[in-house]
């Protein structure tokens, strides 16, 4: 009786297999029947018996790319059988590709239940015509077994049936318990969950039939591969380490410089690292490598491609900021070089914590307990970097702001100096003394600054102190002249310069003089100021007047006393002046304004840059 019920099972799988390839010939894109616990095993038996059929009589003698498309195909497909998700994605293929085969044997091996005493879906169709309950389980346990199928309730396969993450879990442990028991179905390829050691079934360079030639030590068992296995994966490691160590070797050489090609070269280095997971990617597909082997180097490919694509992100950032900052408008020592350099480290962290974020969830690391771990250790950075992310903060308000720059001459408190270097965390500025004081930015920023570069002109403001002998006649005559040297100075500018009799001092006649200097550069505009003094002393002499001792001073000696003819000179001056009704009081006449401007040599005359004053002619009449 088992016999006959046995023939019938296997006439019965032969055909749905039969149904089954022609439906997938002339529907390829029929979807997998997977609404119950019935169809779930049924599919699954039948996809597997065509599978090792397809390595029998194809694969054995002959692989071709086409045939392992094929094969790779229908492994996705039974995949699609199985709970996977308790597996990090990096090794899912792997892992779920051993436990096909391995629950594939288990059931060759082990007396299941007939097709008509596993649960179907009628239930559901009842469910949906509203005659009856839906009875279908949500899981069901193979009988005297562990291994379960359960119903999927969310996502694109909810509603489906697969085998459980615990079965796939203990899909080996299921095998080595039965692997003594003998077949009870047809087994295309019987013990080919032993042979995967040592054989390729997966890659297509070597056929099977080659390697069951080789000798019985290549095909020898060490840590669950055939030693001819781990000899290929030694020798495509070695040549793949070795040109890596060429590649790096040749892309250094002369890599001093800082050019944009030699600045590019540095990249060459993670990109020949990506050669190693393309290798073991090849190895491991090739060579069909299985259980933890296979695991562990599908981990470490993923490793070194993201650790590769981090460092790529890493100085690719930087890289990209150097040759942005090499650009002719951008100082190497400028805000904007700091600030770009700060986005560019910036994007390479984000970069490499999205890898790291990627790699954890690739690799089965829980999500929430880096996330936790960054939270608290954030924490605790944030507050020992206060004082730093300040300085950082402030330089960037310098950024955005702009109060100084590169090279400008400022006062900031009771300092003064020229700005060399404006960093992320300190300003650097070169005092007039000389020496070079660094001022932190969250320091600098507080401070009143008073930025003199930026300054249109500098103002010359001081006051005449006249002695009290000084006639009012001499006194127009020294306020006139003073005007007229103004006016005509060429580094002097017209606007709003003025020259007053400003009141009667404590000891001296004081005459209040403004005017803006034609020049932003410090030195230049002490070399104008020293001849405008200079000037100013020839014109009070003229006058035959003097400046005013303090009162509070008693000079012992014979005063020289005033000049009376010069004295008198001007106020002939004067007279005429009123007489001819060109008394330029309150103010000079417009046209004899602009015909004095620009009338006096400038530099001096005797001075290596002596240029001629154009020709003018004084309207005022000269004494």
């Amino acid at each position: 009786m088992p016999q006959i019920f046995l023939r019938g099972l296997l006439i019965l799988l032969l055909f749905w297999s039969a149904v089954a390839k022609a439906t997938d010939d002339t529907n390829p894109l029929q979807p997998l029947d997977l609404s119950s616990p019935r169809a779930t095993l049924d599919n699954f038996l039948t996809r597997m018996d065509a599978f090792y059929r397809v390595l029998e009589e194809e694969y054995w003698d002959a692989p071709s790319p086409e045939t392992a498309e094929r094969v790779s195909r229908l492994n996705a497909d039974i995949e699609r059988m199985f709970d996977l998700s308790d597996i990090p994605p990096a090794a899912r293929f792997d892992r779920g590709r051993d436990a096909i085969h391995y629950l594939y044997d288990v059931f060759c091996r082990i007396k299941l239940p007939p097709l008509s005493q596993i649960p179907g879906a009628t239930a559901n169709k009842d469910v949906a015509e509203g005659s009856g309950a839906d009875v279908t389980p949500h899981s069901w346990t193979i009988p005297h077994t562990e291994i379960k199928l359960i119903r999927v309730t969310d996502g694109p396969q909810a509603g489906q049936y697969v085998f459980s993450s615990s079965t796939v879990a203990r899909a080996q442990e299921f095998y080595d318990k039965t692997r003594g028991l003998p077949y009870r179905r047809d087994m295309p390829l019987p013990n080919y969950a032993d042979m995967r050691s040592y054989l390729s079934m997966s890659g297509w360079l070597i056929s099977a039939r080659t390697i069951e030639g080789f000798p019985g030590w290549l095909k020898r068992s060490v840590y669950g591969q055939a030693v001819w296995k781990w000899l290929a994966l030694l020798v495509l490691l070695t040549v793949t380490t070795a040109l890596i160590i060429g590649i790096h070797g040749l892309s250094r050489r002369g890599l001093s410089g800082n050019s944009s090609a030699a600045k590019l070269r540095r990249l060459v280095t993670p990109l020949s690292l990506l050669l190693v997971p393309a290798v073991l990617d090849v190895a491991n597909y090739q060579l069909t490598l299985t259980g933890q082997v296979t695991t562990s180097v599908e981990l470490l490919a993923a490793l070194i491609t993201f650790f590769a694509l981090a460092w790529l992100i890493w100085t690719g950032t930087m890289i990209f900021a150097e040759m942005v900052i090499a650009s002719p408008r951008i100082s190497e020592r400028s805000l904007n070089a700091h600030l770009l350099r700060l986005i560019a480290r910036t994007a390479g962290v984000l970069g490499v914590i999205a890898i790291v974020v990627y790699v954890s969830n690739e690799l089965g690391v829980p999500l929430y307990g880096i996330v936790a771990g960054l939270g608290v250790g954030g924490l605790a950075v944030a507050l020992a970097v206060r004082p730093t992310l300040e300085n950082i903060i402030s330089g960037l308000i310098l950024f955005t702001d702009k109060p100084v720059q590169i090279g400008d001459f400022c006062s900031f408190g009771n300092e003064m100096g020229t700005i060399e270097e404006i960093g992320l965390r300190s300003t650097r500025i070169r005092r007039r003394d000389d020496t070079l004081v660094s001022v932190p930015n969250a320091d600098f920023v507080q401070r009143e600054l008073h930025n003199y570069a930026r300054r249109r002109a500098r103002l010359y403001e001081t006051t005449l102190g006249l002695r009290y002998e000084t006639t009012p006649e001499q006194l127009r005559y020294v306020l006139v002249r003073l005007r007229e040297m103004l006016n005509g100075h060429p580094k002097v500018s017209p606007e709003k310069l003025h020259v007053r009799f400003d009141g009667f001092g404590a000891y001296s006649l004081d005459i209040a003089l403004f005017a803006y200097i034609r020049t932003r550069d410090w030195l230049i505009y002490r070399a104008i100021r020293e001849d405008i003094n200079l000037r100013i002393i020839d014109i009070i002499n003229e006058a035959g007047t003097g400046f005013a001792f303090p009162s509070q001073t008693t000079y012992l000696g014979r005063d020289t006393g005033l000049d009376p003819e010069l004295g008198h000179a001007a106020e002939m001056q004067v007279q005429e002046w009123r007489a001819a009704g060109q008394l330029p009081f309150p103010e000079f006449d417009k046209s004899l304004r602009e015909a004095q401007e620009d009338v006096l040599d400038y530099p001096p005359k005797g001075s290596p840059d002596y240029k001629p004053a154009a020709d003018s002619s004084d309207t005022a009449p000269k004494p």
